[in-house]
Formats: structure tokens, C-alpha cells, sequence
């Protein structure tokens, strides 16, 4: 599913327009984009939790040359599925 498919499956569940639904997608996604970037995490109860998790550096290898290379830290946004959802999707 792609995001005009997302906007099209919401707009149908919600009775709203497409425009809203859209409008409601763009600002939720900026929202979880500016706390993560902050470095906070979001919890939806029964959905699961954004955040951030922490790579440390570390010595990579080059596969084309053989080279070992140093690899910097870095961030990475990162969803854990809530329990609800984990079961919702196993059910049979």
C-alpha cells in the first residue's frame, strides 16, 4: 500500500474528505519526525513506539577492495509493534 492508497483506505474508514485525511497523515508524520529528531519517543498504546536507537561506530569491511573502513555512529528511527497489533496480525 502505498500513501494515496493509505489516503484513500482512511478517507473511506473515517467519512472524511481526502484532503483532511491527508492534511491529518502529513502532520502526523512531521510530529514523529521532529520528536525523533529530538531524540524523545512516541507510545500509541495497543499500536507500538517510535524512537530512536543508537549504532555505535564501528570497523566495516569493503567488499569490492577487501579495505577495512572505520564506520561512523549514527541514529536510526526505529517502530516496536505494540502488543494489540503483534496479536491482530497472528490472529488466525
Amino acid at each position: 500500500m502505498n500513501k494515496s492508497e493509505l489516503v484513500a483506505a482512511m478517507s473511506e474508514k473515517s467519512e472524511l474528505s481526502k484532503k483532511d485525511v491527508e492534511k491529518a497523515l502529513k502532520a502526523f508524520t512531521d510530529v514523529v519526525a521532529e520528536e525523533l529528531k529530538k531524540g524523545e519517543k512516541i507510545q500509541l498504546v495497543g499500536f507500538g513506539t517510535f524512537e530512536v536507537s543508537e549504532r555505535a561506530a564501528r570497523t566495516g569491511l569493503n567488499p569490492r577492495t577487501k579495505e577495512t573502513i572505520e564506520i561512523a555512529a549514527s541514529k536510526a528511527p526505529k517502530f516496536k509493534a505494540g502488543k494489540a497489533l503483534k496479536d491482530l496480525v497472528n490472529e488466525a
